[in-house]
């Protein structure tokens, strides 16, 4: 076995073995300590879709500003090709 292969292993078996821990604990916790557990997931859930809907609205915003540069250089080019043929053609 190849020694990525054992630490991508090794690395497997502590995550799963912290999400037993992290079971057990909570299935032996107060009916208190799972309402703090949850409210902090819930949190963690929500700081996380913001961050994603903050993240695809830059996206889309700097895709916008990226489609709105290459029309107005194709324009530009254009007008310059044929501001150029006119010359020529005389």
């Amino acid at each position: 076995m190849k020694s990525s292969n054992k630490k991508t292993g090794l690395v497997a078996l502590l995550g799963l073995a912290g999400g037993l821990f992290a079971w057990y604990k909570y299935k032996n916790s107060t009916p208190e300590e799972k309402e703090k557990i949850k409210n902090k997931l819930n949190e963690a859930g929500a700081k996380l879709k913001e961050s994603y809907q903050d993240a695809e609205a830059r996206l889309k915003d700097t895709y916008t500003e990226v489609e709105d540069t290459v029309a107005d250089n194709y324009a530009k080019l254009k007008n310059n090709i044929k501001n150029e043929s006119e010359k020529i053609s005389g």
